[in-house]
This record gives C-alpha cells, sequence and structure tokens, in this order.
C-alpha cells in the first residue's frame, strides 16, 4: 500500500527532558495504527509535531511522499493533516458552526460573517456525522464535554484530510459506535488514521499496526493480532501492569453523622436531589450524558445556584457558595476538565499543588520554598506523582501526571469529602492504578467520596453504592451487593422492571 505519512528519526526535548528520541514509523493509506503508551511517554509530543503545533528539534517527515514540515496547525490542515485533540481546541465563547469553520469562516462583501448562512451549512455537517441534537447557533461552553468532544472529531474530519489524528477520542465521548462507525467510513475513502487510546479494547477493535512510545523512544511496532495484552502492557511500562480492581472490605462508619447530606436540592439542572455520604464511603454517580451529574458537583462546591433544599455537612446545614467556601468545610472538587477548570497552565507544578497552604508557607509576604517543598511532598507520595515534575510547568506534563497534581492539591487542602468528576478520563493504566490506591486510601482513613465515572467497570468495582441519575434527579440508589454495569446501564436508561424496553438510542451513552 502507498504509504501516506513516514516519520524518520524524530527528536524534540524541552530542556534536559527528551521527549522524543529517534521515532519513526509509518502510516500507510487506509490504514488506522493505533499509538499507545502511558501518560509521558511522548505520544502527544508525536501527535504535535505531526500536526504542526510544534516543530521537532531533528529528524523529517514525509506526507504522501513530499516533505512535510508545518509552521503552524492551519497550514498542517492546508496539506491534509487534521487533528482531534484530546484536551479540546473549540473557543468555548463561540457558536457551533462559528467553531467548525474556524479560522477563516466565510464573509459576506462587507467582510462579515453570515450567521445565519453559516449555521445552516453547519446544520448539514453534523446531518453528514449523525450528530442531529445539536443546534449550530449553541454556544460551546453551554454544552456537555461528551457533545464538545463530538465537535472536535467532527471538525477535524469534515476537512476529508488524507491524514487523521485521533487523541484519546473517546476520553470524554460516551456513545463509542458513533465513532467506530464513522471510523470505518473515513477509512474506506482512504483516509490514514493514527489513533492514541489507552483502550485495548478500541485498539483491537480498529488498528492493524500498533506503535508503543515508553519515555520518548519507540519500542514496539507490530500488528495488533499478534500482541498478547501482557506484551502491550510490558512494552508500555516495562513491566506487567494490567489494569485490576482489587477487592476491599467496606469501612464505611455508619455509627457517625454523614459526611455530607442533600436534602431535596434544585437548581439548574437539578430536580429535588437527596442523598447522604457517610465518612469512609465512596459513593458512585452513573448517568447518562447531560443528565445532572455534572450540575450536582458543581452545585455542591457553589459553582452552580441551589434554588431550593439544604447541604449538611457532619450534621451542619451550610452555604456553600464558591469553591473557597466550601473547602472551609471540607468538601473539594477534582473537575471534570483538567485543562479549562482544573489547572493554572503557567504556573509550576509545586505552585499548582501548594495553593491551598499557601498562606501557611508564606513569610512576610514571601513564600517559603522549602517549607512548601515539605508540604508537597507530603502528599506526592499518595497520588505517585514524581518529585522531579515539581519544578516543571504544569502545562508541560503529560495529562495523567497533571490529574495527579490535581488530586494532591485536592489532599494538601484537608479536604474530608473529595468530589471526583471521572479522575481517570483519558490517564493511563498505571496511573489509574495509583488513582485508585489513593481513594481506597482516603476512605481508609474515614475519608468521604463522590465518585463519577464514565467507566461503569469503575463505580461497581470501587464503590459502596452507586446512585443514578436520570432526567436531573436520582432514579436509582444501588447497594454494593447489586452492582453490575447492566443494572447501572438499565436504570441510567429510564428502565424499570414491567416497562418496555431500554430506549435503544441511549444505550451505551453513559457517563
Amino acid at each position: 500500500m502507498p504509504v501516506a505519512l513516514q516519520v524518520n528519526a524524530i527528536s524534540k526535548s524541552y530542556g534536559a527532558t527528551a521527549a522524543l528520541q529517534d521515532v519513526s514509523f509509518q502510516l500507510e493509506r487506509g490504514q488506522v495504527c493505533g499509538l499507545l503508551g502511558e501518560n509521558g511517554a511522548g505520544k502527544s509530543t508525536l501527535v504535535k509535531s505531526i500536526s504542526g503545533v510544534i516543530r521537532p528539534d531533528s529528524g523529517q517527515i514525509l506526507l504522501n511522499g513530499e516533505p512535510y514540515s508545518p509552521k503552524s496547525i492551519v497550514e498542517g490542515n492546508q496539506r491534509g493533516v487534521s487533528t482531534a485533540f484530546q484536551e479540546l481546541s473549540l473557543v468555548p465563547t463561540l457558536s457551533v458552526a462559528l467553531n467548525l469553520f474556524l479560522p477563516h469562516p466565510e464573509r459576506n462583501k462587507l467582510g462579515l460573517v453570515p450567521a445565519r448562512k453559516l449555521e445552516q451549512q453547519a446544520a448539514g455537517i453534523l446531518e453528514e456525522y449523525g450528530v442531529r441534537e445539536i443546534r449550530p447557533s449553541a454556544l460551546i461552553g453551554d454544552l456537555p464535554l461528551g457533545v464538545r468532544q463530538r465537535i472536535e472529531i467532527v471538525r477535524a474530519m469534515m476537512r476529508k484530510p488524507s491524514v487523521l489524528l485521533l487523541d484519546e477520542p473517546t476520553a470524554a465521548l460516551s456513545d463509542r459506535e458513533w465513532l467506530f462507525g464513522l471510523i470505518d467510513k473515513v477509512v474506506a475513502e482512504g483516509t490514514s488514521i493514527l489513533y492514541i487510546s489507552h483502550k485495548l479494547d478500541e485498539i483491537r477493535r480498529l488498528c492493524s499496526r500498533c506503535v508503543i512510545l515508553r519515555n520518548g523512544h519507540k519500542v514496539m511496532d507490530s500488528e495488533v493480532k499478534s500482541m498478547t495484552d501482557d506484551q502491550i502492557f510490558t512494552n508500555m511500562a516495562g513491566r506487567s501492569a494490567v489494569e485490576t480492581f482489587t477487592s476491599r472490605a467496606s469501612v464505611i462508619r455508619v455509627d457517625a453523622k454523614p459526611r455530607l447530606e442533600v436534602r431535596g436540592m434544585k437548581g439548574p439542572g437539578l430536580e429535588k436531589v437527596s442523598f447522604k455520604l457517610a465518612p469512609g464511603e465512596c459513593l458512585g454517580v452513573a448517568g447518562l450524558e447531560g443528565h445532572g451529574q455534572s450540575n450536582l458537583f458543581k452545585a455542591l462546591v457553589g459553582l452552580s445556584p441551589v434554588t431550593e433544599g439544604t447541604i449538611l455537612v457532619d450534621g451542619t446545614e451550610v452555604s456553600l457558595h464558591s469553591p473557597r467556601e466550601a473547602l472551609k468545610h471540607g468538601v473539594t472538587l477534582v473537575p471534570e476538565e483538567r485543562k479549562s477548570e482544573g489547572i493554572f497552565s503557567d504556573l509550576s507544578t509545586m505552585a499548582n499543588i501548594s495553593m491551598p497552604v499557601v498562606d501557611s508557607v508564606t513569610r512576610f509576604g514571601l513564600v517559603d520554598r522549602n517549607a512548601e517543598r515539605r508540604a508537597v511532598t507530603a502528599v506526592t507520595p499518595s497520588v505517585n506523582l514524581s518529585d522531579r515534575f515539581l519544578s516543571y510547568g504544569i502545562g508541560a506534563l503529560s495529562g495523567g501526571n497533571q490529574q495527579k497534581a490535581i488530586l494532591a492539591r485536592a489532599l494538601i487542602s484537608g479536604a474530608k469529602c473529595l468530589l471526583l468528576f471521572d479522575p481517570t478520563r483519558g490517564v493511563d493504566v498505571g496511573a489509574k492504578q495509583n488513582i485508585y490506591a489513593m481513594m481506597t486510601a482516603f476512605v481508609r482513613d474515614g475519608g468521604s467520596v463522590l465518585f463519577c465515572s464514565t467507566e461503569l467497570d469503575e463505580l461497581v468495582h470501587l464503590c459502596d453504592r452507586c446512585l443514578v441519575m436520570y432526567r436531573n434527579a436520582i432514579a436509582g440508589d444501588v447497594p454494593r451487593e447489586e452492582l453490575s454495569q447492566d443494572r447501572l446501564l438499565s436504570i441510567a436508561s429510564g428502565f424499570r422492571p414491567g416497562s418496555a424496553t431500554m430506549p435503544a438510542s441511549r444505550v451505551g451513552d453513559v457517563q
């Protein structure tokens, strides 16, 4: 088959850190090639090098046999390379239609963008790609994360590229079959795809070949069908790292007051929500995309208004109007979106983690760096974050290490109740195990966790029970002994024993 993309010995360093070292591979026309590796292995750097976001320090890239060295992502698009990024590149203050046609939307003779015409064109594109429930005039910032992920993918595909880069495309996408169908279609038309994912079932479903990176080096390039799961994990991590859930005994303190109690809470996207969360309990939250989970977590830390109802912490009624106020009562949120809601990208990793305690390590208006490091290094082992990353700008870290830093910040705050919204989204198997271990240790020490996940197996194996949301209300409270993926999915889909069958259009669309 003709070679669509050829990467020859490219390297990229950031200071003393080598992100890529002499990486070479090729992508044939109409082929889907998987790209695997732990967080920090160099996958994102490779994608940015090919897409034009950054330029490699050395090496060569050929596109359809011609030298290819884009100076920007726009030039990459013009040459036929399109990318759907994991950390979404959409502009939240603009409409769906405008985002689809950026950076050069059509203009009329007066130099103005004809909004109505653009929205009509966008509606046709959304229809073509099976996204019918989204209004082209809707602001991106008002849409759920999973919907924004769809728009990101559609924008990459609508350019009809010869090479398509998909970076963790299902990390926030609940209905994977929608994407798989589109991939089958564009591959049949001759598009070549580099598919980055941590999910082996996706790699086996879509990819004929797989390239594995570790510490910036290519360590494996093989046909997927010839690779066992253990070989893949061992090459990724340099050790066997099969994803497992360790069994644990319940540590719920049933004799204590509820750590967090919500009575009849109403607000935007919430209808009479009530539940209790005990010390030592991990309480799951499941639901279809857009059924109130995000609104619930934001309301509990004052990011979304509560118009009715009561919140109690350790038996005392509280009014939580901001995350700072929530933290004073021992409640903190690890948000859904790392990039826009979780990190301060222009600060160091150390500064990001130490924010909740910066006042306690400040002397005469200056931060005592030794005291700050002592405070930070007291919590980083809990999330297995290497001390060598503390001096780095957090924006230079992989997504998994950024997530570890956010979790370390939650721990250093001294919070008694962690609200974790999909904390394992887009992280590798090893990082997932670190997060699971942190959660287990936190509840064992008497903390409480409210845990929303798009992966039902996490809820089934990690939670003491699970709330299921449907139409912005709690439709089920499933005890541990009854937890199963089928049970959670059926309640989340509005199915009840004796009712009609589960709505087929929403099956698998869980978040």
